[in-house]
C-alpha cells in the first residue's frame, strides 16, 4: 500500500503489557507518528486505562499532535478528541441499567456453571464500563503471567462467550484479551469503530493502517481485518515497536517541517 493517512492500534499486548503502562520506545514512536499522520487507538479497555497507559506518557507531545491522536475506548463504544486543552468525548453509547444488570447476571451464572468462576480473584471479575461490561476470569489485577497460563487455546473464553451469548441476543458478546469477555451494544466491535473514524476523519479504511496482537479469527480484532483495514499482526509491544521502526522509514517528514 501508499504511505497511510492512518495508523492505528490494539492497545493491551500490541502498545503495552496488559493494563501496563506504555514503554519510552513505544511513547517515542507514538509521537514521531503523530508529527507525520494520524494515529488511533481502539481497545477493549476503558477510558481511564487509555488516559493512564498511555497519554499521561505522551509528556512531550504539543497540542498540534494531540489534535491528530484519536481514541476508541471499549471497542470504540466511545470516542475521544484533544480539544485543545484536554481530550473530551464526542459520542459514547452508554448501556441501559437493564443492559448492564443482565449481562452481568448471565456472566456469574454461566461462569459459575462452567467452572470458571475464581473463588480468589485478583480484584473485581465483573467491570461496569458504562458502554461495556467486562468479565476478566482471573480479576482486573491479575499478573500477567497468569493470565497468558488460564487460557491459551481460548477454549474457556469460547464456551463462557457462547453461553453467555445465548441469553444475550440482544447484545454483543466476544471474546476480549487472554482472560476477558467484553458486552456491548449489538453490532458494536472493533469494527464498529473504525468505520465510525473513517466518517468521522474522511479517511477511508483503504488509507489506514492496523497493528494488533489478535488478528486470528475469532480474535478481538480480527473485525478490522475483515472490513479491509491493511494490518499487521504483531507479537507484543516490542514486534509493535522493531515494525514501528521500519513504518517510519517510509512515512513523509514530520507535518510542519
Amino acid at each position: 500500500m501508499t504511505a497511510p493517512r492512518l495508523v492505528a492500534f490494539d492497545l493491551d499486548d500490541t502498545l503495552a503489557p496488559s493494563k501496563g503502562l506504555i514503554d519510552d520506545r513505544i511513547a517515542a514512536l507514538l509521537l514521531a507518528l503523530l508529527q507525520r499522520v494520524e494515529v488511533a487507538i481502539i481497545s477493549g479497555g476503558n477510558e481511564t486505562q487509555f488516559r493512564t497507559q498511555v497519554v499521561a506518557q505522551l509528556e512531550d507531545a504539543s497540542a498540534s499532535d494531540l489534535a491528530r491522536l484519536h481514541l476508541l475506548p471499549t471497542c470504540g463504544t466511545r470516542y475521544l478528541r484533544h480539544d485543545g486543552t484536554g481530550f473530551s468525548t464526542l459520542y459514547a453509547h452508554d448501556l441501559t441499567v437493564a443492559e448492564k444488570t443482565g449481562a452481568m447476571v448471565a456472566l456469574r451464572e454461566e461462569a459459575e456453571r462452567l467452572g470458571l468462576w475464581e473463588s480468589e480473584p485478583w480484584g473485581e471479575i465483573l467491570e461496569d464500563r458504562g458502554s461495556q461490561i467486562t468479565f476478566s476470569a482471573l480479576g482486573q489485577q491479575a499478573p500477567r503471567e497468569a493470565k497468558h497460563d488460564w487460557d491459551p487455546t481460548g477454549e474457556k473464553r469460547m464456551q463462557l462467550r457462547d453461553a453467555v451469548a445465548a441469553r444475550l441476543p440482544e447484545l454483543e458478546v466476544r471474546s476480549g484479551g487472554s482472560t476477558s469477555i467484553d458486552i456491548t451494544r449489538a453490532g458494536i466491535d472493533k469494527a464498529y469503530g473504525m468505520q465510525r473514524l473513517a466518517e468521522h476523519t474522511g479517511i477511508a479504511l483503504s488509507e489506514m493502517l492496523f497493528y494488533g496482537d489478535r488478528l486470528d479469527e475469532g480474535g478481538n480484532d480480527y473485525p478490522v481485518l475483515e472490513i479491509g483495514v491493511p494490518s499487521v499482526p504483531v507479537e507484543g509491544w516490542q514486534d509493535t515497536a522493531d515494525k514501528l521502526d521500519a513504518l517510519l522509514e517510509t512515512l513523509p517528514a514530520p507535518v510542519g517541517h
